[in-house]
């Protein structure tokens, strides 16, 4: 018997996978992804903060709960405490993005 295949999307493009030091400073800034890029940030140890600038809103991620990032949409993450996560890029909308 196959596995049938995956619902949706797969992604284009992966980040490594980074922890709470090798986590780069422009990720714990302010930035966006591109028009008509989507990300799924997957964090896959710890915790986690995904600020979002606009419109305003703050969610703690976990390997439960992976965050959705809209196309051009400013935002930036805050490790919290010793954590493993990557980011999957699409260019249209994930299927099962958000837990």
């Amino acid at each position: 018997m196959s596995t049938p295949p995956p619902e949706g999307p797969l992604p284009y493009k992966c980040t490594p996978v980074f922890d709470e030091n090798t986590l780069p400073a422009t990720l714990r800034k302010e930035h966006r992804t591109k028009p008509g890029v989507w990300g799924v940030i997957r964090v896959l140890d710890g915790r986690l903060r995904y600020q979002v600038l606009d419109p305003a809103s703050e969610t703690i991620l976990d390997p439960d709960c992976p965050g959705l990032v809209l196309p051009d949409q400013p935002h930036f993450v805050e490790p919290l405490g010793p954590m493993r996560m990557q980011v999957e890029f699409y260019d249209r909308m994930p299927v099962h993005a958000a837990g």
